[in-house]
């Protein structure tokens, strides 16, 4: 049962003169500190009506719980590590995965915090901080290889992680993927639909998984419908936009140029678009383009591109999922999550279908 206390005298004025702590709640709400903690941790032999009011109080006063307190108490940080490069694509996937994150976290204990790095350093580097110095409960990665050596690490160190994208080095983790092979086969229809007949790809580099993926699902399409690929090997969706609008520039002023192109990203397709114009080329007469994208934004910029959207929401909600699960003992394999292409129809903000579990 929940117990009431007596303010004392001038205690008004000295809890107003720090940040609120679980003493203001005590003294606003008339319960003991006791109460008050266990309330905000959801304890069974507090009732629901201190709960609720304890929680309104908090959040009408700005309560935070003191992380050192916390972590000296439990041994926990309730952070959870988003370590992410600085130079991810533009085109919504970070904004849209913190998003997702962040819905789960969200009436949880745990905090988001974003640990940064650069592609020029080694990846390794961010990893290791955050484990050597115990700063989060568990971690998310993005850009993952078929044997990445930051799986490696977590898995042998105890940390709970999960990852968006799958590896292929025998050791079962947590994970959310977006199913590329689908989508390039998807696109590779789409394009064959429209009567092209040479298609190029703008895909990923080698090293991270979904290349492979990506390439598959494109070679499988082309083989389908009797299409021939035209080799781009010289750029990537990673390269900066006017590297990729270099690219295709060279490409379609060559003998041999493509009449569609696939993208595996928006940014992609807005320098191949750039690209193909730039060449004397018009996009949905001469040169058809179908991309994936996180954000409604290219039948915006060019209504002829097709469009497959990726719902890194989603991803997102399901990773901050797979981590929390990890962390309370739930075992890798029964954290995997798929996501496939939506078809949208040419029509702009159709919501993808939600992630599926994954064998």
């Amino acid at each position: 049962m929940a117990q009431k206390t007596k303010g004392k005298q001038g205690d008004g004025a000295e809890l107003a003169a720090g940040p609120p702590t679980l003493k203001s709640i005590a003294f606003m709400t008339g319960y003991s500190i006791t109460t008050v903690s266990r309330a905000l941790k959801d304890a069974p032999d507090i009732g629901q009506e201190a709960k609720d009011r304890v929680r309104l109080v908090a959040k009408q006063i700005g309560y935070r719980p003191n992380r050192a307190g916390v972590r000296l108490r439990t041994g926990k940080t309730n952070v959870i590590s988003l370590v992410l490069n600085t130079q991810e694509e533009v085109m919504g996937l970070t904004s849209q995965m913190v998003l997702g994150i962040s819905d789960v976290l969200r009436g949880t204990p745990y905090h988001l915090v974003v640990t940064p790095y650069s592609l020029d350093n080694d990846a390794m580097e961010p990893v290791r901080y955050v484990v050597e110095t115990g700063s989060a409960d568990g971690v998310i990665l993005s850009r993952i290889e078929l044997q990445d050596r930051r799986v490696r690490y977590l898995s042998e160190h105890g940390m709970p992680f999960a990852t968006h994208g799958r590896t292929d080095m025998g050791i079962d983790h947590p994970w959310h993927d977006f199913d590329n092979e689908r989508f390039a086969r998807d696109a590779v229809d789409r394009l064959a639909k429209r009567g092209v007949r040479r298609a190029a790809l703008v895909g990923p580099p080698d090293n991270l998984t979904y290349a492979r993926h990506m390439k598959a699902g494109f070679a499988t399409g082309l083989r389908e419908h009797g299409m021939q690929q035209v080799a781009f090997d010289t750029v990537t969706v990673d390269d900066t936009l006017d590297t990729i609008q270099a690219g295709v520039y060279e490409i379609m002023r060559g003998p041999d140029r493509p009449d569609g192109i696939v993208c595996g990203s928006g940014g992609g397709a807005i320098a191949a678009s750039a690209g193909i114009e730039q060449a004397g080329f018009e996009i949905g007469r001469d040169v058809q383009i179908v991309s994936k994208q996180h954000t409604n934004i290219l039948k915006r910029y060019r209504k002829e591109i097709e469009v497959i959207n990726e719902d890194v929401r989603q991803g997102g909600r399901d990773l901050a999922t797979c981590v929390i699960r990890s962390i309370e003992g739930v075992p890798a394999s029964e954290l995997h999550f798929l996501s496939y292409p939506d078809d949208p129809a040419d029509t702009p903000g159709v919501p993808a279908a939600p992630a599926e579990a994954a064998i």
